[in-house]
């Protein structure tokens, strides 16, 4: 098989846009004189002695601090020939797959997730033929999930069409480097991550 690129980047899936918010607050505090000017207030009848209870104020109970959720990442083992999805230690999915071939293998490292792509169109690289179908029979299937671009290569994670699903279901290593996942699998993926996940790939 040829390698496969995705021609077009959009749109892209999981990208985030950050709200800034600035809150002010000003507290303020006054006096005013009574009506026609300061009086002096009358003292008050000496009478018995008196004591005063004074009740220390009590400091509002601070809510307790709210863990912020732990970051997602994609591991893929290559001698299992397996894809996870992490988030700490919680495996929040796992799926077989097909990698690449020993001559053209699938890089290892340390990655994130660079773009995503819903019904890439894919062109070899050897020798710049455009395959325009699109779909989850396309070459790459409807999901592309990118992750490592070297020179004119680009490798990523993506589906693949029923006739190749042996690939994935034998956890082949057939490819030209990238990951393939299949249909129902990469889409489930595809929906959990965002540009800039991590991408761990062990061999």
């Amino acid at each position: 098989m040829p390698q496969l690129r995705p021609l077009h980047r959009s749109p892209f899936w999981g990208q985030t846009l950050a709200a800034l918010a600035l809150v002010a607050g000003c507290g303020w505090g006054f006096s005013s004189p009574a009506v026609g000017g300061e009086t002096e207030a009358p003292m008050a009848e000496p009478g018995p002695a008196s004591t005063a209870v004074i009740t220390p104020a009590v400091a509002p109970a601070l809510a307790p601090a709210v863990e912020a959720p732990l970051a997602r990442e994609v591991v893929l083992e290559l001698g299992k020939r397996q894809i996870s999805l992490m988030q700490g230690s919680t495996v929040l999915g796992r799926w077989p797959v097909a990698i690449g071939d020993p001559r053209t293998p699938t890089p290892t490292g340390r990655f994130t997730v660079e773009n995503m792509v819903v019904n890439p169109i894919y062109q070899s690289t050897s020798s710049g033929k455009i395959n325009s179908k699109v779909g989850p029979q396309a070459p790459l299937g409807d999901r592309w999930i990118g992750f490592k671009q070297s020179g004119l290569n680009q490798y990523g994670i993506h589906g693949t069409p029923d006739a190749w699903a042996w690939t994935v279901t034998s956890r082949a290593a057939v490819s030209n480097g990238c990951v393939r996942m299949l249909t129902p699998h990469v889409r489930q993926l595809f929906e959990q991550v965002e540009i800039g996940t991590p991408v761990t790939v062990r061999p």
